[in-house]
């Protein structure tokens, strides 16, 4: 290789160089940029773009005499001033249905076994029921898992990573973790994986995984943790010693799709060695068909996978399944692997070519049950076949060995190469240590090899995937309003990629489920009663958004309100199709309930599924400029059907006092709140009132909007106010002649109540979310809104001057007008308001340094409990993991900072200044002496949160708890797990550590205010400097007509796709 080549080739890998090539992607794209030994691209004669199932560029005529140009090229000359961009060239033509750009994604669980699907014990117990141990034996019933893995978007083809460093038991096909029952702090994954990069359209996707070179310590992860008691810190692997002296592998994962053809996928797998020594690597990507042909009584006809090879002798996978066209999946034999100076080992010549293995996707019941095989080749084939200490007793046991280890190996996988179970087996031997490099090439595409002509070459091959990065890079630029730093442009991107990453295909049909399969043994008679007996009509076959694809590995329809922020502004069709799903037959409940998850579908969460759809309607309106209004009336039609039914149900005494259970908010209170108290009584929640009020505020903005294209929904939000009026004053509720309110006066916080009979009701001062959740309820209506609708109108001031005793109790004073003469709709008057947030804005109760507590740390020297027969029940303050068991443990809501509902704070500040302007300033932090409009305390709360993840001037992320390699490692310190929730005082990341579902949500931010945010732990830039920035861009031009400013007219339009406006029309 000649020095100059070198040179390169190591500045590309290492990032340590001043490479022109990387200049365009510089600070974007996040990570290093992969770069791997390959020859030049071959070059291709100008006019004759590569072969590709169909085109769509047809319109431009080729210039015969012009170097070939690049797909974004021509699709820039096909649009001409109509182009935005290729991606999102592509999701037009997706939405448009001209190419079906989403067929194929990152759909795969990460973890399947030990789901509630997959559960058919007699007790329930999920856990115990499919383990870990079962998942590489077992064929799955419902889904498919992997590493970093891709199907079509019906599961049916499926492609993931395997890997084996010739000292794991096992092959490294799936991810590890503890289950609920083995951890001290719940279920927790044990791997070290990041979502690095996705496309919307997942034209190019990026995924790493580090793979230990020791023995991969399974036991001992279980063994300490179920040690572990809940006051301790979990354990990790990275507490082993499997990553020690650096020994292990980097091992990224990319796709990317032919340039206009959706179905032809490049795969690229790079392998660095990071440890000091040469080391020896398995790469054995899968190739498989989902089994459904198991579960019915009549075998349905068969997919199959063969082998097949080219006339030159390349090999590849024939898939053939009844519902889809045929693919091939071409394993291009790889370069030998090269030093950190690039210099190859070996024959530079000598490519290594993989072996193709063949089994079925059928459960090995002999290993598992003793039980006789119904085929001659399984599941676990693969791990018989590669790792000879796997095979036990079925080696003996297995036909023709004759105790002779390379003919018993032969006998595991189907010599015929044939089966609906695949995978290409690449040995690379001794890669050099410090950086050395291996790299395998593969393509999945429906053309067959006549119609491939350059499929071997690897410079075209890697020059693919780099423009498909390009064209990622293009897209999440756009939307950048000035200079955001390349930090925050990196945790915005990695939080976009993971949320991106996180999409799941998610089957499940209740009847199937609860009856049992024909061809299988029947389920236990008691399993039905176990849970979601009443779901009869369920029927899921759809890609859906997931909170966590490991520790969540399904849907939670408030988690999902909130994946559909940050999701709008990338991909709004996929956003609005999540909310849409939610409420269509097959999901809700006749009765209008909406499922909440699959542990327990009729379990209660928040009712946030309003507000997510408006906003998700305002986001695409404000970035596209299209008014998806038959997306709007189809949601709020049926949510008129789950309010009533939270009216019916959740409202037992009639008098609008909401009694909604735990409301997603697990262990906040002082008995669980799912279960009958102790106490006797019924307890009286500040926060199911309050999450009531919200929803009548937003199904009263969604009527209005509604209104302007069809006035009988006029009529709608006149009865929305008024049940808004309703719900406000059952804040104060009636207790035999004697009144009580979920108000304290003398604390100036909402507390909930345990009402336990005619004028005996006593209040539960704890100071915690369920007290903020109030101030959610905001709603500011423009007075070009109020003078559009006369009949509202009518109706609203006949309501304020013959009911005051109603109207004027227990919420803001809507007679006063604010600013701009807009009037409020808030269940918190300025002076309550004041008060919440004198404790809100105190460090020593909820601000934290990240954020907003979910329970004031006024409670660490102060636990609030009372002693119940015997038994003392008491909150306190747990800045960290929980320490009781209460919702499994995983989760802990006394004191940690959660991106959810920090989010919905910040949205009520921005709303609560619309109307009071600059008029109500408060002190920000309490003590402070330095006074904040609304405004810019939702803006300083927004700053501490983009701190949990943003590096300090020491180069250390709060999010990572003082881990010094995670913070110092060059290999390390750029990448970042969104976690669940965050420690109070730390900022450490807690629970699900893939949590970008609702942890995402900073990506908003970043977009938001993300150009005014300092670096964390410097002091804050005095507010005069920024106090410009919200002149020009919280105040909005109405398109009712009134004269204020609004970011777009004050600014030129390429600015549209800034989310800075929070003015009414845009919140």
């Amino acid at each position: 290789m000649a020095p100059g080549v070198v040179k390169a080739l190591q500045e590309k890998i290492f990032r340590n160089g001043d490479d022109s090539s990387r200049s365009e992607t510089q600070g974007r794209d996040p990570g290093l940029t992969i770069h791997i030994p390959g020859k030049p691209p071959t070059p291709t004669k100008s006019g004759h773009p590569r072969k590709s199932s169909r085109s769509i560029l047809e319109a431009v005529p080729p210039d015969v005499s012009a170097p070939e140009k690049s797909y974004r090229q021509q699709v820039s000359q096909l649009l001409g001033s109509a182009y935005r961009g290729t991606e999102k060239y592509r999701l037009e033509q997706d939405e448009k249905r001209e190419r079906h750009w989403k067929r194929w994604g990152p759909y795969l669980s990460d973890r399947q076994w030990a789901t509630v699907r997959e559960d058919y014990s007699h007790d329930g117990n999920a856990w115990s029921h499919f383990p870990h141990e079962h998942a590489r034996s077992r064929a799955y019933r419902w889904g498919e898992d992997g590493i970093g893995g891709i199907s079509d978007n019906h599961q049916r083809l499926c492609f993931s990573l395997a890997l084996w460093n010739e000292k794991d038991p096992i092959l490294k096909e799936r991810l590890f973790g503890v289950t609920g029952h083995q951890g001290n702090h719940g279920e927790d994954v044990k791997e070290l994986y990041y979502y690095l990069d996705s496309a919307p359209t997942h034209s190019y996707m990026k995924f790493l995984y580090k793979y230990p070179q020791r023995r991969y310590p399974y036991e001992e992860l279980v063994n300490e943790n179920l040690h572990r008691d809940r006051n301790v810190a979990e354990y990790e692997i990275l507490d082993s010693d499997a990553f020690d002296d650096d020994r292990y592998w980097d091992v990224y994962m990319e796709y990317a799709k032919e340039a206009d053809d959706p179905n032809s996928i490049y795969v690229r797998i790079t392998a660095y060695n990071r440890g000091p020594e040469p080391s020896t690597l398995h790469v054995i990507p899968h190739l498989w068909f989902r089994n459904t042909w198991s579960w019915p009584k009549e075998k349905p006809p068969m997919p199959s996978l063969s082998k097949s090879s080219t006339v030159g002798g390349l090999q590849y996978i024939k898939a053939k399944h009844p519902s889809m066209e045929k693919y091939y999946m071409y394993c291009l034999p790889s370069p030998s692997p090269v030093d950190k100076l690039g210099n190859f080992i070996g024959n530079e010549d000598a490519g290594i070519q993989p072996d193709l293995l063949f089994t079925e996707n059928d459960t090995n019941f002999e290993r598992l049950y003793g039980a006789q095989n119904p085929t001659s080749y399984v599941k676990d084939a693969f791990h018989d076949h590669i790792i000879p200490s796997h095979r036990g007793t079925a080696d003996e046991k297995r036909p023709n060995s004759g105790g002779n280890e390379e003919s018993a190996s032969e006998t595991f996988v189907n010599p015929d190469h044939r089966g609906t179970k695949s995978a290409a087996h690449y040995v690379f031997r001794d890669v050099p240590g410090g950086g050395g490099c291996a790299v395998v090439r593969m393509k999945l595409t429906p053309l067959s090899p006549p119609n491939l002509p350059n499929l071997e070459d690897e410079g075209l091959f890697d020059e693919t995937i780099d423009e498909r990065r390009e064209e990622t890079n293009e897209f999440y630029d756009s939307f950048l309003l000035g200079h955001i730093n390349d930090d925050f442009r990196q945790i915005m991107r990695q939080a976009f990629g993971g949320m991106l990453w996180t999409k799941q295909y998610y089957h499940f049909v209740q009847k199937d489920w609860i009856e049992g399969d024909p061809a299988q043994p029947p389920p236990p008679p008691d399993r039905k009663h176990i849970r979601n007996m009443d779901w009869k009509h369920m029927y899921i076959d759809d890609i859906l958004s997931m909170p966590d694809k490991w520790e969540y590995p399904f849907f939670a329809a408030w988690d999902t309100a909130f994946h559909c922020i940050p999701l709008a502004v990338v991909d709004p069709v996929f956003a609005k199709k999540q909310l849409d799903l939610l409420t269509r037959e097959w999901y809700m409940k006749p009765d209008g309930q909406i499922p909440a998850y699959e542990w327990n579908f009729s379990d209660v969460n928040p009712p946030v599924h309003a507000w997510a759809t408006f906003r998700v309607f305002k986001i695409e309106r404000k970035l596209t400029g299209k008014e998806d209004l038959a997306f709007l009336e189809r949601v709020f039609q049926k949510l008129l059907l789950n309010f009533t039914w939270w009216v019916n149900r959740k409202d037992s005494g009639g008098n609008n006092v909401f009694e909604g259970g735990f409301l997603g908010l697990d262990n906040i209170g002082v008995f669980n709140r799912s279960e009958p108290l102790p106490t006797g009584g019924r307890l009286r929640q500040a926060d199911g009132t309050a999450w009531m009020a919200f929803y009548c505020l937003n199904m009263l903005n969604i009527a209005l909007e509604l209104a302007k294209h069809n006035p009988v929904y006029e009529d709608i939000a006149s009865k929305f106010f008024e049940h808004f009026i309703f719900i406000a004053d059952a804040m104060t509720f009636k207790s035999g002649d004697d009144t009580f309110s979920l108000w304290n006066e003398e604390d100036g916080m909402y507390y909930d109540a345990i009402q336990f009979g005619p004028g005996d009701s006593m209040q539960l001062p704890v100071r915690s979310l369920v007290g903020l959740i109030p101030l959610y309820a905001t709603l500011v209506l423009e007075p070009a809104v109020i003078n559009r609708f006369p009949g509202f109108k009518k109706r609203m001031e006949w309501f304020l001057d013959n009911r005051p005793e109603v109207s004027a109790r227990n919420m803001a004073n809507m007679k006063v007008p604010g600013k701009g003469e807009r009037r409020l709709l808030a269940l918190a008057g300025r002076e309550r308001l004041i008060r919440i947030l004198e404790k809100m804005l105190d460090e020593k109760e909820f601000l934290g340094q990240y954020g907003i507590r979910s329970l004031s740390k006024l409670h660490k020297e102060r636990p609030w409990g009372m002693d119940v027969h015997g038994q003392r029940y008491e909150v306190a303050y747990w800045p960290g993991d929980s320490h009781s068991g209460m919702f499994g443990g995983n989760s802990n809501w006394r004191g940690p900072i959660w991106l959810a509902v920090n989010f919905l704070l910040i949205e009520s500040l921005q709303r609560f200044y619309q109307y009071y302007g600059d008029d109500l300033q408060v002190e920000c932090p309490t003590g402070s002496g330095v006074f904040m409009n609304l405004v810019e305390v939702a803006e300083e709360i927004q700053h501490r949160i983009i701190h949990i993840f943003g590096r300090d001037i020491e180069g250390k992320r709060a999010t990572n708890g003082g881990n010094p390699k995670l913070d110092g490692d060059p290999h390390f310190r750029d990448y970042l797990w969104f976690y669940e929730f965050f420690h109070a005082d730390t900022g450490k990341g807690l629970g699900a550590s893939h949590q970008t579902g609702w942890s995402g949500l900073v990506a908003y931010h970043i977009l938001q205010s993300g150009l005014t945010c300092r670096l964390p732990k410097t002091p804050r830039t005095p507010r005069s400097l920024v106090h410009h920035y919200f002149d020009e861009t919280i105040d909005s031009m109405s398109e009712y007509g009134d004269d204020t400013h609004s970011l777009y007219s004050a600014m030129s339009a390429m600015d549209l796709n800034s989310l800075g406006d929070i003015s009414p029309e845009a919140l």
